[in-house]
Formats: C-alpha cells, structure tokens, sequence
C-alpha cells in the first residue's frame, strides 16, 4: 500500500514537471537513468505547459519545485548545494529557487501565537500588524511592538507544515533507496544520507527555540566584532512555532543603489561580509549558511545586521584545519601539500595515488589560479575540488558543500557591491590568521601539551590491551594452535617512560 501511495506521489511529481517544461532537466543528472524522462514524457503528455517558462533547465526545475510545496522547495535548495549531485548548470538554476509564497491567513497565526505563549494576543503585544512583511515555505513574519514597547519581529509557523513536509519527504526517503539498491553511484554519493540532511534541517527550522538558540550562540561568538551583530531575542515571547527578535531597520544589502544614496562605502561592506564568514567558520567553526543579500541588513552606522538563522553551518577542529590548509596550499600552489591533506583527513582512500591526485588539483587550479586576481573565486575553485570525487573513490562531506555554497554566496555580494574586489587579498589576511594562531609550531606544541594528560591517562589501557593480544594465534596460518595463557600485563616505568619521551620528540621535532 505504501509503495503505491509513492508511485501517486512520483505522478504529481512528474505531472508539477511537465507544467514547467522540466523534465528535460532531468536528463541533464548523471543518476537519472535516460529512460525516465522518456517514460514521465509518455505518461503526462497530455497535461499543458505553462506559458513564458524561464529559459534554463534549471530555472524551470527551480520554478516546478517552488509549486511544489514546502518540502520541494527545501529539496531544490539542498540540491543546489550539490553540483555532484545534479550538474553545475542545474544547481546554477536551483540557486534562483525563491522561498516566497501566500500568506497564511492572520487568523490562523493569531490562533498559534496565543496556543504558544498562553493568553491572548494583546496579552503581549500591544501593537501587531496582521499584514505580514514577509511569507516563506515554512513561517512568515509580522511586525508588532511588545507591551513594555520594544519594536520586534514576529516569526509564526505555517500551520501543519510539520505533517505537509513529513508526507512528501517520505517519496524521496523512498526514491533514495531504490536508488541506493539499483544505482553504484547512489551509493557512492550517499542519497539517504542526503535524504537525512534536508530533514534534519528542515525539523531543525521549524523548531524556533534552535534558531534562537542558534542565534544567541552567533551574536555570542560574534560580540567583539566591529561593524557586525545580530538582533537580539525575545525569551519569553519564543517558543516552537514563535520567534520574537528585535525589530531591525535597515537596507537590505540588494539594494545597491538604496546604500548608495545613504553614503555607505560598498566596497567596505563587502569585504566585511566575505571576512566576518570566513571569521565564522575558521575561527569559530559555527557559521550563518544562508547569505543570501535579503538576510543582511545595514543600518544607518554601515554595521551588518544578520537576520533568520534556520540554516547553519559547523565545523570540527578537524575540518576547520582542513579548510584552511587547502586554500592557503592553493594560493601557495602546493598541490602535492593540498593532496596530503586530502589523505591525511581520510577524504581519499589510502589506494589512491597521491601524484595523480595533486595532478588532478593542478588540472583544476592552474585555469583558475591564472586569471587576473580579481576574478579568482574561493567558492568556485573549491567548487571545483569537490567536483573530482568521483575520480578518486572520495565520499562526499556534506558540511563542506554547505561551506562552499555559503562561500559563492558571500563572494557573490561582495562581488555585488564591488565589481572589482579581489577575493584573495580580502580572504588571506583571515586565513593567515588562522593559520598563524592554530598551525605555527607554537600553537601545535601548546596544543601537544594542552592533549598530553589525556595521551597519557589512555596509553596504559592501550599498552594492556597490546600486551594481551601478543598471545593470540595468528590467523592467517590456518594453524589451529591453542591459544596459550595470556600473561599477566606489565607496565614497565622504564619502558613506559621511553615511550613518553619518545612522543615528546616527535611533538617537538613535527
């Protein structure tokens, strides 16, 4: 029964393409077998296109998918960030998808603003506008002004968007796995995984008290940073389906020609947007991933106010050193170094060749690297890189695709407000940094040391456990032997002291 409520929902689906015109985008998606398309082609012809449809396939798959629904319009943003994916030409498209739609009744937001925080509505508000400034797939936002007289910003959920999205993500929990069964490189590039992230995201937007949370974290992070913040957050008028912020006015950033008549300095601005991310997720490893220009505000001062956290992106220690090592080895143009860090993070298989592999990053940073300095994209060359996976057996990191993503978008607005902007002197001196604060031989002997007591408290479990294991048979003789008596384990001072010393030197000496 199950598979035949899928196969009604896969029609709707191939019927919402063909009104687009975008089927034919489908073909362009190396997982789509070739027959697909033939077969949606055969089975809604008889539906009408509609008229004056955007020219790109992937405009139009981005103009199918925003009919769609909520849970649709999330999957086109997903995809957008995964050129491996679907192609560069149709994430290019799917980048346009644009997260507006009808306004949800007020009557209905009143209804689950006073379920939420108890009461009535004048209860809290003394002033609320019923007309919403903004409406997007998963909630839409009011004006009001509080009792004690704040000016803020009211987020209410879409009703029963939480039941709307669970049903029509189960078709593409379904599709990935009939993929992952039928399909190498489904497996390869992990479908369900991808499946798993939209909703993890998308239950994760749709919990207010996260993007509070989130955004108090950020502005926490962020406090010392001069021409930047965030707006604050009303506690006690938040719960799950209700956010209140501080009310910010401002230019929004797409308005270049609004910042301008105010006298701000546009290229300034841009080189803080690209500097304040990079800032984010080097330093911090905690980072605002949807920067598109309608998120950013600037105030009469010239600071940036940061607006809607739903999307965020994080990094671990590890993946923090990754990022930064690779693109300064790409300014460098130590292509053997960028290809060790790649092994050395367990990215590419140990099987692989390492000279084929810098040779492959050379293939794919010489073209870029040799353009004139100001059209040099991080974003793009990153893009690039994790375009080879496929070549060398490499599985894909999902957070770093959402970093890459966000990297084009904030290169894109300082591009924006500043056509000449040289995205290498504005990313270098954050990059630097970092560098210097985390991967000079003095930060790496105070982290060695810092690390020390727990190498220590681990090696003599770790030693025990060697020893034991020295009386078990080999396996790979065939031999049924016994097994002799495991001997009692010793630590030796002497030996145990040794081996400390000897980890020591290797710390100071790397």
């Amino acid at each position: 029964m199950r598979t035949f409520w899928h196969l009604i929902q896969l029609f709707q689906l191939a019927a919402g393409l063909r009104r687009f015109g975008a089927i034919r985008a489908l073909s362009g998606i190396d997982l789509v077998p070739a027959w697909a398309p033939r077969l949606l082609r055969v089975t809604t012809f008889y539906i009408p296109r509609k008229r004056n449809l955007p020219v790109t396939d992937g405009e139009r798959l981005a103009s199918a998918l925003a009919a769609m629904g909520p849970a649709y319009i999330k999957l086109g943003q997903t995809l957008a960030t995964r050129p491996d994916l679907v192609g560069h030409p149709i994430a290019d498209g799917l980048t346009t998808l644009q997260d507006n739609l009808p306004p949800f009744p007020f009557k209905a937001a009143r209804a689950i603003i006073e379920t939420e925080l108890g009461g009535t509505l004048t209860d809290h508000f003394q002033e609320f506008d019923d007309t919403p400034i903004a409406a997007a797939s998963i909630a839409q936002v009011h004006k009001a002004v509080t009792t004690a007289g704040k000016p803020v910003a009211v987020k209410v959920l879409r009703p029963d968007i939480v039941q709307r999205f669970t049903r029509d993500l189960s078709l593409f929990e379904w599709l990935a796995g009939v993929a992952e069964a039928k399909v190498r490189e489904a497996r390869r590039l992990r479908l369900g995984k991808v499946v798993d992230k939209i909703r993890e995201t998308v239950l994760r937007e749709m919990d207010f008290r996260l993007e509070a949370a989130a955004a108090a974290e950020l502005s926490e992070n962020m406090s010392g940073e001069a021409g930047y913040r965030l707006p604050a957050v009303e506690w006690e008028l938040t719960s799950k389906s209700v956010l209140t912020l501080e009310w910010v006015d401002g230019i929004r950033l797409v308005d270049k020609a609004a910042l301008e008549a105010a006298g701000h300095d546009l290229p300034v601005l841009g080189e803080r947007v690209v500097q304040v991310f990079l800032t984010q997720a080097l330093r911090d490893g905690y980072f605002h991933a949807d920067l598109h220009q309608g998120n950013l505000l600037v105030q009469q001062d010239s600071t940036i106010v940061a607006v809607d956290f739903g999307i965020m992106g994080r990094l671990s220690a590890e993946e923090r050193r990754f990022l930064a090592e690779i693109l300064y080895g790409f300014i460098k143009r130590d292509y053997r170094r960028v290809a060790q860090i790649h092994f050395d993070a367990g990215y590419v298989a140990k099987d692989q060749s390492l000279e084929e592999f810098a040779q492959a990053l050379r293939s794919i940073a010489d073209p870029i690297m040799d353009l004139p300095v100001e059209e040099i994209s991080a974003g793009q060359l990153l893009a690039q890189l994790f375009a080879t996976t496929a070549r060398f057996s490499m599985e894909t990191q999902p957070q770093l695709l959402l970093l890459q993503r966000t990297m084009v978008m904030a290169e894109g607005m300082a591009l924006h407000l500043n056509p000449q902007a040289n995205m290498w002197q504005i990313s270098e001196p954050v990059i630097e940094a970092w560098i210097r604060t985390n991967l000079s031989p003095e930060a790496r002997l105070a982290d060695a040391i810092n690390n020390l007591p727990l190498l220590v408290e681990r090696l003599p479990a770790r030693l025990e456990r060697w020893l034991n294991d020295e009386g078990e048979p080999r396996r790979d003789t065939g031999l049924d032997r016994p097994v002799p008596q495991k001997r009692p384990s010793r630590i030796y001072p002497f030996g145990f002291g040794l081996l400390v010393g000897a980890v020591l030197v290797k710390i100071l000496t790397s």
